[in-house]
């Protein structure tokens, strides 16, 4: 499902093979004390949410930075409390 959004939050990341690529925040959250963001890539104006990423937040005084959670177990456990925060 594509949705079009005229204005949105972006941040940019490097894939394992080193393209950066642009991503809009479509959602953010706490868990376990840290903040995060969910994050989909963006095609021209169009936000293509068939594809989530989680992505820790640090923020910055009026910004933001990203960072990857490293390690699989970590990411899996941050993904399913996520998927369970809304029951």
């Amino acid at each position: 499902m594509e949705q079009e959004y005229n204005e949105y939050v972006t941040f940019t990341t490097t894939t394992k093979d080193g393209a950066e690529v642009e991503m809009a925040v479509v959602d953010e959250f706490d868990f376990e004390g840290k903040h995060y963001v969910v994050g989909a890539l963006i095609k021209e104006d169009t936000i293509l949410d068939e594809n989530l990423y989680i992505y820790q937040s640090i923020i910055e005084k009026d910004s933001f930075r990203v960072e990857k959670i490293k390690r699989e177990f970590d990411y899996n456990r941050i993904a399913q409390a996520y998927m369970h925060m809304d029951e």
